[in-house]
């Protein structure tokens, strides 16, 4: 019994330390990302700090709302957070390095896979294909 969980426990205890070591190993090759803020006058719904830690989770939450109970206008949007932070140049989030969201993602090797519905660009509406 105790061969049998070794022979299973060593393999992974081998991984996760690999593992372990990713980050740190592509960190050193990616540069920290220059974020830049579009409308620096305009105010967060939250603090820098609060929002890299938990803008996942409101955008989650505020979807179940939306979704599921049908509440619309709320302080929490992905296009509210669209309408502040895309780039001033091509107004979107995403498509460059340079783009807000997709400097962070890329630099901490997150997809950001809200787009695959929603379009990142101010003033537009995407065509899911989905049929009501």
């Amino acid at each position: 019994m105790l061969r049998r969980l070794l022979r299973w426990f060593t393999p992974v205890l081998a991984a996760v330390g690999v593992l372990a070591a990713l980050p740190t190993l592509a960190a050193a090759d990616v540069p920290k990302p220059d974020i830049i803020i579009a409308h620096p006058g305009s105010k967060c719904i939250a603090p820098p700090d609060v929002m890299r830690r938990t803008h996942m989770t409101m955008l989650l939450h505020q979807r179940e709302k939306t979704l599921r109970l049908g509440e619309r206008g709320a302080k929490v949007s992905l296009e509210g957070c669209i309408e502040c932070h895309a780039n001033k140049t091509n107004n979107s989030v995403l498509g460059s390095n340079q783009n807000f969201c997709q400097t962070c993602h890329a630099y901490v090797a997150v997809k950001v896979d809200c787009f695959d519905c929603h379009q990142p660009k101010t003033g537009m509406v995407k065509t899911t294909g989905i049929k009501p």
